[in-house]
């Protein structure tokens, strides 16, 4: 995979293959969908904190032709922590498939795990370490707690 350059979709380019919202609630839901400062992100930050980490949040990590935006960053450690949906990010105990616009979402997923494992290795390749926390790992104590312990391990120095 080296090398591997991937093509982010504009706006434009994404409402020209996303079908309509299957009804208003549905709509509602998505569109209310955020990118950063999510509940698992603040939950797991405060928790970060809470360990005696300081860090910087939402950060952009430039690539060569492009970047990441990186939910928890360690600058000076060169460490990048993503907090990731079990819905959009398809985790293996808890992501679902909409039974609606099947052929969509599913291109939709596999277009967030490309992206997602293209990032991954353009951090490792630049000597990042990277690290993904599943939204429920922070809802779970003992999950959170062997998370941020992966964290703290990773930021003093260890693999995390």
């Amino acid at each position: 995979m080296a090398g591997l350059r991937l093509h982010v979709m504009t706006t434009d380019e994404a409402r020209l293959i996303s079908p309509p919202a299957s009804d208003e609630g549905t709509r509602r839901s998505m569109m209310s969908n955020r990118r950063a400062d999510t509940k698992p992100e603040v939950a797991f930050r405060s928790m970060l904190h809470r360990a005696g980490l300081r860090f910087r949040k939402d950060r952009y990590v430039k690539f060569e032709r492009r970047g990441v935006k990186v939910d928890v960053v360690f600058p000076t450690q060169r460490v990048a922590v993503f907090i990731d949906g079990c819905f959009w990010h398809r985790c293996p105990e808890h992501g679902t498939m909409p039974t609606r616009n099947y052929e969509y979402w599913l291109a939709k997923f596999r277009r967030n795990m490309e992206r997602d494992a293209a990032n991954d290795e353009n951090l490792r390749e630049l000597g990042w370490r990277v690290l993904r926390v599943w939204e429920h790992e922070v809802k779970d104590e003992d999950l959170a707690r062997h998370a941020v312990d992966r964290v703290v391990l990773s930021v003093k120095g260890g693999e995390g």
